[in-house]
């Protein structure tokens, strides 16, 4: 049967026939870290963290597949066994009708069999607590009385994600189960370490409460007695039959693999009545705090705690909202609005897809997070901002790993020293996109310690007598070091400036944005971040312009930085490294803590022309032609070749889109390289912009990706993350028509649910046949918010002053003479709406009147929007559009 997706504008949602797809999940989580997954089948997985799973973690190809999942049996009239699951040998060879629905953050299920409707449940409570609720109801659907004998049956793995292969068994006679009145409850004696081994204070427990029933009828505490030998879960023996034992409430079962099965009396429902069972799965270090959830258990709280966990979501979600013509679109936002609050939770890892990494935040994912959080919730990103600059290393690198409590930082996730050589980029574009929403340029000016591990020189060495301990920089005095936050800007974006290979542009070292090129460490240069960079320089130099108007004539810096600061020829690559290298070589041996005062004008002046210098790097040396085709070389190998060929039609998204943000692209070559994207890596089947063309090769002179099958992940899928970055860089440089078609035709490849497979939401890439990848989890929802705010709504800041610019089509109007969007600027709440009375296009209209509150204020118009002249004091703000006066559309 067809599945069929019914998308609401406020993001709740209805797939019809469910089970016809593969591979779907959603997620259960509240923002103390419960880390859960569910699909339609009840599979999926429930944690705290890497070492803590209550049940078996899964990767994406168990969520069919296996039968260890979350289940409840019902022997029905002593004939035939069923489950929730949908995999008794029943279903099987008859299949039930099954629909999803979905809401923040509350999956729910209806199974329909001809005898009976199953509605199951499911959410993770928004409070202080590890825990899945689930509720389970079976409603009679005929005339005649049904006899229904209903049976828990959850495996609980108890254990760290590890030790699915290693020692599996050995683990197992850890276990400690103990029965309660409702349940059951896994205290492992240890958590298993050869490296040593400590005492595990963690407690894995599932509870059951029946509206038919006092008390369970029998406990079967271990998967052995639970399936029964020579049987399986899909057709377990103590559902079939009354398996007698003689556990009791209090008992401890011990050495065995856990599992919550109880098994209640038979009950005879009359037509049209139901009967709920109510489950919780929970983790604590405290058994009484696990008891507490079992005594609570019971129908009325689970509907109490439903209601108050959609509210909290909604609330969460509340700040920023979407009023299109479309309200399919305004609820797919919805849902790319709660994708960064996910990655925050998540990190990179745990969900089915994510089957890698043991938790934490990466440093690059971290930054391009709170720029959603940024524009959403305001309220603690300063703080926030200055413990992320506590990563920072004094040799312009960073701890690529960030830990679950502020300021615990990590080289990295698999202890493997590495450089990305983007990782310094992303901090300045965050902390600029703050700067403009709140004016609070006093951030520039806190002091916060640099990062200090063992290594130096951009990882490449170690420090011999390094001692383990506090991570933070010391000088030659043995006294914390402490800088500005604009030093550390600074830093990260001086220090590549030197970093440069054989061409000029700065080298790629272990990989940049794309983690698959990762195999060109000695000669391999980022043509694309070189013009990342000198964006990045000439925003320095324009915050330290703005510093200077208002008053502030010097800016101290660590003295040792005197030597990156200090004039250099643009084309000398020795002289370059080798300043480089000597200031690696100063600060490794050791900070006086000194430092220099800086006239601002006069820093501003230098850092400026350094952005200019790798600009014009790359418009003039990496810009590739033939005929009427063009665009840039995006990366060299590590045999110091181009990457990117025009003659032979090999050319890289990431190339493009940097030259074009960065403004070292020309209106004439960004026309060139839409003309050319279009040709050669738009794919309308896949939801729009490959990565890359087909390089045919394994390119182990570049990276892993190369050894991807074309058409998966960073080998040349439609990535939503590059491809959205498009979009933003040609919505910036005005180029509106080709950006709204990347934009929407990632919506409408996502929401093409016979082609995408997968529910609401941006995946991270599109397979080749068109199936969304990797959900939830992916940096793409926070430049897509990020887009639609500042470029396709145009509401953003400059300094703290609101700044109105929007991009709209006529045919995001839809005949409709009015958009609103609700965000939050300068930390209040605002509603703004665009008033398109005579139906004009981008590029036709200009704004003719702004009233906020119903009283009109003045603004200035300027190259990048209109300003006001004050902060925003108010809450619905109406924008006027009418005939623009001067033509200047792009196309």
């Amino acid at each position: 049967m067809k599945s069929q997706l019914t998308l609401n504008g406020n993001g709740s949602f209805h797939i019809t026939n469910v089970t016809s797809l593969s591979y779907t999940y959603f997620p259960l989580c509240n923002t103390k870290a419960m880390k859960s997954s569910i699909g339609p089948t009840l599979s999926g997985d429930a944690k705290k963290d890497q070492h803590s799973f209550l049940l078996l973690p899964v990767t994406i190809e168990d969520l069919d597949q296996s039968p260890m999942k979350r289940n409840m049996y019902f022997r029905v009239n002593d004939s035939f066994t069923w489950s929730v699951t949908g995999q008794t040998p029943t279903q099987i060879l008859t299949p039930d009708k099954v629909d999803l629905y979905g809401d923040f953050l509350v999956h729910k299920i209806v199974r329909k069999h001809a005898l009976f409707t199953c509605v199951i449940e499911s959410f993770v409570p928004a409070n202080d607590a590890y825990q899945e609720l689930h509720k389970i109801t079976m409603t009679n659907t005929k005339d005649k009385p049904l006899k229904i004998k209903g049976v828990v049956g959850v495996p609980i793995f108890g254990r760290s994600a590890a030790n699915i292969r290693d020692h599996r068994h050995v683990t197992s006679l850890l276990n400690r189960v103990k029965i309660t009145e409702q349940g059951v409850i896994n205290h492992p004696t240890f958590s298993f370490d050869e490296r040593g081994h400590t005492l595990n204070d963690v407690q894995y427990a599932v509870f059951a409460k029946s509206t038919h029933h006092e008390n369970v009828h029998r406990f079967h505490p271990t998967l052995e007695t639970f399936k029964g030998e020579g049987q399986t879960l899909l057709d377990p023996q103590v559902v079939k039959e009354d398996v007698e034992n003689t556990y009791q409430p209090d008992d401890v079962v011990e050495g065995y693999e856990a599992m919550a099965g109880m098994a209640y009396e038979p009950v005879s429902l009359k037509p049209g009545d139901s009967m709920s069972f109510v489950l919780s799965l929970g983790i604590a270090t405290d058994e009484a705090e696990l008891l507490k959830m079992s005594q609570a258990l019971s129908v009325e709280t689970f509907e109490a705690l439903k209601d108050d966990t959609k509210q909290a979501w909604k609330r969460q979600l509340a700040p920023l909202s979407f009023q299109f013509t479309d309200t399919t679109l305004n609820g797919w936002l919805k849902w790319v609005t709660l994708q960064p609050i996910l990655r925050r939770i998540y990190g990179n890892s745990f969900m089915p897809h994510h089957d890698y990494g043991l938790g934490g935040k990466g440093w690059r994912d971290l930054w391009q997070d709170l720029l959603a959080l940024i524009l959403m919730d305001p309220s603690n990103v300063k703080d926030m901002l200055v413990n992320n600059f506590k990563g920072v290393r004094i040799d312009g690198s960073n701890a690529t790993i960030i830990g679950d409590e502020p300021g615990v930082f990590l080289a990295d996730r698999n202890n493997i020293a590495r450089t990305w050589m983007d990782h310094g980029s992303w901090p300045l574009l965050t902390t600029k996109l703050y700067l403009d929403h709140s004016g609070d340029l006093a951030l520039l000016f806190e002091q916060v310690p640099y990062f200090q591990d063992q290594f130096t020189h951009y990882t490449k060495k170690v420090i011999k007598d390094f001692e383990p301990g506090e991570n933070s920089l010391k000088t030659t005095n043995h006294e914390v070091y402490q800088g500005s936050v604009f030093e550390h800007l600074l830093l990260q974006n001086i220090v590549p400036y030197y970093n440069v290979g054989k061409h000029n542009n700065i080298r790629l070292e272990d990989a940049d944005w794309n983690d698959g090129l990762d195999m060109a460490s000695q000669q391999g240069e980022s043509v694309a971040f070189t013009a990342f960079y000198g964006q990045n320089l000439k925003s320095l130099a324009d915050m330290l312009t703005t510093l200077a108007a208002q008053g502030v004539e010097t800016i101290t810096l660590l003295k040792e930085l005197d030597l990156l600061l200090e004039p250099v020829a643009q084309d000398a690559v020795q002289a370059k490294q080798a300043r480089l290298k000597r200031y690696f070589d100063i600060v490794a041996s050791g900070i006086t803590g000194k430092k220099t005062t800086h006239k601002t004008k006069v820093l501003a002046e230098r850092l400026g022309k350094k952005g200019e210098a790798l600009l014009n790097q790359v418009q003039t040396n990496e810009w590739l032609e033939d005929g009427d085709e063009g665009w840039f070389n995006g990366y060299y190998d590590n045999d110091a070749l181009p990457l990117d060929d025009v003659k032979n039609k090999d050319m890289t998204l990431t190339g493009q889109v940097f030259a074009i943000m960065s403004g070292a692209a020309t209106d004439s070559q960004i026309k060139t390289i839409i003309n050319s994207a279009d040709q050669h890596l738009y794919d309308q089947t896949v939801g729009g912009y490959k990565l890359n063309t087909n390089f045919n090769e394994v390119k182990t002179n570049m990276g892993r990706l190369f050894g991807f099958a074309y058409g998966h992940k960073e080998n040349g899928a439609m990535f939503s993350h590059m491809a959205v970055m498009y979009a933003n860089a040609l919505y910036k440089r005005g180029f509106v028509e080709a950006g709204y078609k990347v934009i929407d035709a990632i919506y409408r490849q996502s929401m093409n649910l016979e082609k995408a497979k997968m529910y609401p939401g941006i995946p991270e890439y599109f397979d080749p046949k068109g199936r969304g990848m990797y959900s939830y989890l992916t940096g793409s929802a926070s430049w897509m918010i990020l887009t639609m705010i500042t470029e396709v709504f145009g509401v953003k800041g400059d300094v703290g002053l609101p700044v109105f610019e929007p991009k709209l089509l006529k045919t995001q109007f839809n005949d409709q003479t009015e958009l609103t969007i609700n965000t939050i600027l300068h930390e209040q709440p605002i509603k703004v709406t665009y008033q398109n009375p005579l139906g004009l296009s981008f590029g036709a209209y200009e704004i003719e009147t702004i009233t906020v509150d119903q009283k009109h204020v003045a603004f200035t118009r300027t190259t990048f929007g209109v300003k006001l002249n004050h902060t925003l004091h108010g809450e619905h703000v109406i924008i006027k559009l009418n005939h623009k006066k001067e033509s200047g559309k792009k196309t």
